[in-house]
């Protein structure tokens, strides 16, 4: 029987409740609030790493960019769980999905390019000319810049998404010949496990990785417009 390798990528259902909505209400539900005055253990390394995250993210950005720091910082937090927890066995990753990559990434984007037209339209017009341009070349490079800032949210969606979609995709290949190979070569089944253990190990790096990364770009392109 031939198995559809890009079946794990449906929305799966469990007791008639799609597994998309559980993986995207999960995030929140582990994040800790202080309702008492005296914190946990959980709740203070929580608070400590998102400082470190939110002093991180907000380096590269000018002062009046670090209003924002709250709304990157929970898009940062929301990707982080969400792509951890796809890992994990009968859940389902949301963000191996274009469509809602590129439905996060444009508003995003948008809203960077809207904020940036509005505090400051010279400069954020001004990025799409370099300094010292030949008068000739002027024409071309402004279409080129226009180009490249149309194609940022799809690169925002399309990174996301084939980084998570093509290690979900290594790892099942594996696990399969882990299983194969079982019966007929246990050596070489064991190096094969030896190579998922690996692979996950690696899949856990990129999944938090990729949600900085996300975020990071984000306030790069908001620094340009702030």
């Amino acid at each position: 029987m031939t198995m559809n390798l890009f079946d794990q990528f449906s929305s799966p259902q469990m007791l008639n409740i799609p597994l998309i909505i559980v993986a995207m209400v999960m995030p929140l539900m582990m994040f800790f609030p202080q309702t008492h005055p005296i914190t946990n253990r959980a709740a203070t390394l929580q608070n400590w790493l998102l400082s470190k995250f939110t002093k991180q993210l907000m380096m590269p950005v000018n002062k009046p960019g670090h209003t924002w720091s709250l709304p990157l910082l929970l898009i940062m937090y929301t990707l982080f769980l969400t792509n951890l927890l796809g890992l994990m066995p009968y859940t389902f990753t949301p963000t191996t999905q274009l469509s809602m990559n590129m439905g996060l990434a444009a508003p995003l984007w948008l809203m960077t390019v809207l904020l940036g037209l509005r505090k400051q339209p010279t400069m954020s017009l001004a990025h799409m000319l370099p300094m010292g341009a030949p008068l000739l070349l002027i024409p071309v490079l402004i279409i080129i810049e226009t180009v490249s800032l149309l194609i940022r949210p799809m690169a925002l969606g399309v990174r996301l998404t084939a980084n998570l979609a093509a290690g979900h995709l290594l790892i099942t290949l594996i696990s399969i010949a882990t299983l194969v190979l079982l019966p007929m070569m246990p050596l070489v089944s064991l190096l094969t496990l030896m190579l998922l253990l690996l692979l996950t190990g690696l899949e856990i790096a990129v999944a938090m990785i990729q949600a900085y990364v996300f975020t990071l770009l984000l306030s790069l392109y908001l620094q340009e417009n702030t």
